[in-house]
């Protein structure tokens, strides 16, 4: 178990512990119904949530307790757990203050159950919070209440309101501390009695949600360059210098761009809505207009405004963006684990002989050979086998460069050469398939890979730990090639947020997004298993029921008596209790050892059952484990019933194929070779490419060209596409062709849409978004996931300024609620027609 998991499982135990049955069983039947499962499933997960078992393992091995819930279920089921039992906390220490305070009603006892956020709660609880130094606090305390009731319930000038009302020497709050305020004269001692009044408006909790929902629907959010001088040193958000639009419909990544920007210095961010239909409600809520005399009903029109202005609006604002903040975090956060989730569980290239490479043109190109079990090779003297060599200016050592590679090739007989595809990678490529294409002997085939983080490791204390052998500038061409080896071995050693596959992560909640990345890694973990017996402290540590602790103490173990031979050899490792070794050990694997259920995923704890199957077959392991034919003949009716865990089907299911990887079959993209910078390219062009980042607004694909270009969300498909999600995943390999290019600042556009399908008829290039609205793309070493917007639909959805400017919402990823429209001279002809028909069949009307 993972030291964020151990925290939230803490959290939310101590948070159970705090409520009482009644509150349990509320929460799971809410839970069910949100989840459409049934309240019996979510009680059987949180008895072994609670008990301390981890998601993976219920998954995998309690499937029967929970009817079948797979991991996507359960983690839906434990963020809405916790979730609710903090919600259902906070709602027992609200109803106790306001108990406590005198204030608790059952309308306000009403609203607490039935709030649905944290911050509805806060809400609900805001205007009873105690504020001993506010001007209403002050003026109580100055003794101005009783003119505040009078003006409010009688029919008398302010004055008379005032009449008794003696100016104290001194004033102390409700613990006794002097306060110093000054109500001497009568405009003081007006602006305490509006500020009581002010005061008790707030506790309308009807008004201000009919008042917020109503300011919902018309504010706009504005943003401007902050000063004159931010222009320049700003420009990559220069789309949102005098920008616009509906606060309600504003998509979940401008939003983050614009509050980057704001945090940059860059912008200014401003709610704009109007007051009058506002301030006017409050006056009819309470009744002003019907106010007399007419300088009472003037002062409390005054009142009226005041709340609105400043209280109830600038709360509103707030929370209105803070909803909408907290809505796009959790968006961005999705995307990013949706992402990750997708790159770790790439195709991986097996058990192969890989020469990594590590582009470079000054620092030279850096190399080194990995044996299939992904160890770095030693030479004949037990020597590194690890090279660098300068092909490229200044120094310009091709032949050198070349002979050294070849001979690298052909020593070693490597299956692979896995090129990193950061700075010279085609230049580096191109000079390899020039190798190869030179010696016919050589079987290698080269591929690029995504070194995204790969630095990150190299200067890592596990890299040092791993390869301290080697110097730190050839441990990343080791890490290339483990990528291409196995891509979850080697990216669980990597900050996720390193290896390029996220929007905004460093704006949003972080212990959050933290958390989110270590489920996902710790499900695709778990979902392939580990050998224990080769695998590095840092994927061990993500095997269900482990943490870091443990995970060295098993490698730690593993060096000073060798391999583990059996998996019940793991209970000797320190740390390593009983029920930890229930958690890990069905995926903790041991290959050529004691017994052969130990190489796969079934669990210790039903080895028992597998061999009454074995005594039901009358055959030994050896013949039945991989055998569906014998599999399938044995009956297993009288088994079924001593079953409470894994059922004796899911188990039968292992033994026909066991320990079997769930990741698809590695192949790679082929890039064109006549295709190496942006320079290269020309509109119209079609390529093959791999989706490196899916974002909610399209996809950036590689090309070979050092920047991804981006596949907007229009240009996916002739049909609509409501998340792209749904279409690609990162590492998919998909054609695309070029439709726009901005070489100077880096942008390249391209569709998916069929080239076949496009409108016939021809025109000007279209200014909307569905066309060349979105010229953008990543240079290769600044990813999505980078700090600077430019990198993933930056801080200005990177669309050319005179096709946005004010503009309400043309962006289409903010129109995904219709499918998009291109310019009328493109629009396809009206399907249905007679003409249409015809044109469609290839025969034209002739004119008459």
């Amino acid at each position: 178990m993972s030291s964020t998991d151990t925290l939230t499982s803490s959290q939310t135990s101590t948070n159970a512990q705090v409520l009482d049955a009644t509150t349990h069983a509320n929460i799971h039947d809410k839970l069910a119904r949100a989840l459409g499962i049934k309240t019996a499933q979510v009680n059987a997960f949180v008895k072994l949530y609670d008990e301390g078992a981890t998601v993976p393992f219920i998954a995998r091995y309690r499937k029967e307790k929970t009817q079948n819930l797979d991991d996507a279920q359960l983690r839906a089921l434990e963020k809405s757990l916790n979730y609710e039992r903090d919600m259902a906390t906070r709602r027992l220490k609200i109803t106790e203050l306001l108990s406590t305070q005198g204030n608790l009603t059952d309308e306000l006892q009403t609203r607490i159950d039935n709030a649905t956020s944290k911050l509805e709660l806060e809400d609900i609880y805001l205007p009873y919070r105690p504020r001993r130094r506010s001007p209403a606090a002050k003026a109580r305390a100055a003794g101005l209440d009783v003119a505040a009731q009078a003006v409010l319930t009688q029919e008398i000038t302010l004055t008379e309101a005032l009449a008794d009302y003696q100016v104290q020497s001194t004033i102390s709050d409700d613990n006794g501390n002097e306060i110093e305020v000054d109500f001497s004269d009568i405009d003081k001692q007006l602006a305490g009695v509006q500020a009581i009044i002010v005061d008790e408006w707030t506790q309308a909790l009807d008004l201000l949600d009919n008042l917020r929902s109503g300011f919902a629907k018309t504010a706009s959010i504005v943003s401007s360059v902050a000063s004159e001088e931010k222009r320049e040193v700003g420009e990559k958000f220069k789309d949102y210098f005098e920008h616009s639009e509906s606060l309600a419909r504003l998509p979940n990544h401008r939003l983050l761009a614009m509050l980057r920007g704001r945090q940059e210095n860059v912008l200014g961010l401003k709610i704009e809505g109007e007051d009058a239909p506002f301030i006017e409600k409050i006056v009819k809520h309470f009744e002003i207009d019907a106010k007399a005399p007419a300088e009472r009903q003037k002062f409390l029109t005054e009142a009226a405004t005041s709340l609105w202005k400043e209280k109830w609006r600038p709360h509103i604002e707030h929370r209105l963006l803070t909803e909408k903040r907290l809505t796009a975090e959790a968006d961005a956060i999705d995307v990013f684990a949706n992402n990750l989730q997708h790159l770790l569980m790439a195709a991986p290239a097996g058990r192969k002989v890989i020469l990594g490479v590590d582009p470079g043109i000054r620092h030279g190109v850096k190399m080194a050979i990995v044996d299939a079990q992904g160890h770095v090779m030693l030479d004949g003297e037990d020597k590194p086998v690890v090279a660098t060599v300068y092909p490229f200016a200044p120094d310009n050592k091709m032949d050198e460069a070349k002979k050294v590679i070849d001979t690298l090739l052909s020593t070693y007989n490597v299956d692979l050469v896995a090129i990193g595809n950061g700075t010279a990678s085609r230049e580096t490529d191109a000079m390899i398939k020039e190798i190869l294409a030179t010696n016919d002997a050589l079987k290698a085939k080269a591929v690029i890979v995504n070194e995204s983080g790969a630095s990150v490791y190299s200067a890592s204390e596990l890299a040092s730990d791993e390869l301290a052998n080697l110097d730190v500038s050839v441990r990343g061409a080791v890490s290339i090639a483990r990528r291409l080896q196995d891509p979850l071995s080697e990216l669980v050693k990597v900050d996720p947020k390193a290896i390029g596959v996220g929007q905004y992560q460093h704006d949003v909640n972080q212990n959050q997004l933290a958390d989110s990345l270590d489920k996902v890694t710790q499900d695709s973990v778990n979902a392939v298993g580990v050998d224990v017996n080769t695998a590095s402290p840092a994927i061990l540590a993500h095997i269900a029921g482990l943490n870091r602790n443990v995970a060295q103490q098993i490698v730690t173990y593993r060096k000073e008596h060798g391999a583990f031979d059996s998996r019940e050899a793991l209970k000797n490792v320190p740390r390593l209790g009983a029920k930890t070794f229930e958690q890990a050990a069905g995926f903790l694997r041991i290959h050529n050892g004691s017994n052969p259920l130990d190489a796969t995923g079934v669990h210790p704890e039903s080895y028992a059952l597998v061999d009454s199957l074995l005594a039901q077959a009358s055959k030994p392991l050896s013949e039945v484990i991989g055998n569906d034919g014998v599999l399938n003949t044995i009956d297993t009716t009288t088994l079924a019933a001593n079953d409470d865990n894994v059922s004796v089907k899911a188990i039968i299911e292992e033994l026909a194929k066991p320990a079997r990887d769930p990741r698809p079959e590695f192949k790679t993209a082929n890039f064109r070779e006549d295709v190496n910078s942006i320079k290269d390219l020309s509109e119209g062009m079609t390529l093959e490419g791999v989706v490196t980042n899916v974002t909610a607004f399209g996809c950036f694909v590689d090309v070979g060209v050092h920047q991804d270009g981006l596949v907007h969300i229009s240009q996916m498909a002739n049909d609509f596409v409501a998340d792209p999600m749904n279409r690609v995943k990162p590492g998919d390999i998909v054609s695309v062709r070029v439709i726009s290019i901005d070489e100077k600042r880096g942008r390249i556009g391209f569709s998916m849409k069929p080239e076949s399908e496009k409108p016939v008829r021809t025109a000007a290039k279209s200014t909307t978004a569905s066309t060349d609205g979105e010229k953008t793309s990543r240079p290769r070493n600044n990813n999505a996931n980078s700090d600077r917007p430019n990198n993933s639909r930056p801080a200005a959805d990177k669309r050319p300024s005179k096709s946005r400017g004010k503009r309400q919402d043309k962006d289409n990823a903010s129109n995904r609620s219709k499918p998009v429209k291109n310019d009328k001279a493109e629009a396809p002809s009206k399907m249905g027609t007679l003409g249409a028909l015809l044109q469609k069949a290839g025969v034209t009307k002739n004119k008459k």
